[in-house]
């Protein structure tokens, strides 16, 4: 079962760049949302299967690290520095969003007064700001039951996926109607990870060879940040180790050799496809049965209405739908998410802002989570 499915995990995403290619309507969805829609498709095969999850993990802890540095090394970097300020105003509206929105869920969905409600508004304070790690720490934090922190992880897994297809699939339309749309700064030079020209490299010995060699620069890289990841605390590690990838990829895209390899940007965005299958594979009706309805509701509620109060807040600056979105997807779904995104939006040019943004939020996700509690809790 488990080779079949990692058979399935690598063909699946040469069939969406075929299909896309071959139709234009699909073209215009993209390879990483018809990726994601494979993946729900595939979910059912491998539910309540352990071996099945450990595979899955294992896949996703593999492919995304090592896609960000190999997408970065072709990066232009010395045009991010105009696109400085929209991100962080972006950054800014988001967490604005969020704690308006879990404040306005607590009165609505606390309808028992229960004495866990306060902390789950912290968690989503949190995981919202930051992602898993600050789940995880904020559990201790505030010594929330198990029950509880098993039901907020698992609502998240399962409401995160229907808005990162939502933003992915609809985002940049939809959003288009209130927000300016991007401007490319010359940088641009985005193009679907492309089965065939990545063929004609393998197929060419020398283009091979140094294909080859960049990819090995990027597994030392990322063993190196994972070994560096291994020295700090629990609730610093994956800050630590997204961090580092990100600056290694930097530093690898100012090296000539490096930055020209043909085939680099493809390889990583073909490992960012086979990360959409697996991710969306991982969605399970099992999350949607004996539910607890308030804090299902509450999740969902902070989710989509942050969204909206997000856009909403963007438009005062004038923030473009691209910039919104993305850093949408870094503090809702983690930093990994920003290069599946920035792949379903046909724009390189924001990964690094919205790598950017992820860490930060990474770093406050707890303080900012453990006040929202501890007001919650006042209140």
């Amino acid at each position: 079962m488990g080779l079949v499915l990692i058979f399935l995990y690598v063909l699946l995403p040469v069939l969406a760049i075929f299909l896309c290619n071959r139709f234009e309507f699909l073209n215009k969805i993209g390879t990483v949302v018809l990726c994601y829609v494979f993946g729900l498709i595939l979910g059912p095969l491998g539910a309540s299967n352990e071996e099945f999850y450990k595979l899955q993990d294992t896949i996703m802890e593999v492919t995304v690290p090592l896609a960000i540095p190999l997408m970065l090394f072709t990066s232009n970097v010395k045009g991010w520095r105009k696109l400085a300020l929209k991100p962080f105003y972006s950054l800014i509206f988001a967490l604005v969003a969020v704690f308006i929105s879990v404040m306005l869920g607590f009165f609505l969905f606390n309808g028992e007064s229960l004495p866990e409600f306060s902390k789950v508004g912290g968690m989503l304070v949190g995981i919202y700001s930051g992602g898993t790690p600050n789940l995880a720490s904020l559990k201790m934090l505030l010594n929330v039951d198990e029950e509880v922190y098993l039901a907020v992880h698992s609502y998240d897994m399962a409401i995160g996926a229907v808005y990162l297809f939502v933003l992915m699939g609809l985002g940049q339309k939809l959003f288009g109607y209130v927000l300016p749309s991007y401007k490319p700064q010359k940088l641009n030079d985005w193009k679907e990870a492309d089965a065939t020209s990545l063929w004609l490299v393998l197929k060419n010995s020398s283009q091979r060879k140094r294909l080859l060699i960049v990819l090995l620069i990027a597994l030392g890289l990322v063993a190196v940040a994972g070994g560096i990841m291994m020295l700090v605390s629990e609730s610093m590690k994956m800050v630590v180790f997204i961090f580092l990838i990100t600056a290694f990829g930097i530093i690898g895209s100012s090296f000539k050799k490096v930055h020209s390899t043909e085939g680099t940007f493809d390889l990583g965005m073909y490992l960012i496809l086979i990360f959409s299958v697996v991710v969306a594979s991982k969605v399970s009706v099992n999350n949607f049965t004996n539910i607890n309805p308030s804090i299902f509701g509450y999740i969902t509620f902070v989710v989509f209405v942050s969204l909206i109060l997000h856009v909403l807040l963007a438009k005062i600056k004038k923030l473009d739908a691209d910039t919104v979105i993305v850093t949408s997807a870094a503090l809702i779904c983690s930093p990994p998410f920003v290069p599946v995104v920035a792949g379903s939006l046909k724009n390189r040019e924001i990964i690094v802002p919205g790598l950017t943004i992820g860490l930060i939020g990474y770093a406050v996700g707890n303080y900012l989570g453990y006040a929202m509690a501890m007001l919650l809790t006042w209140i």
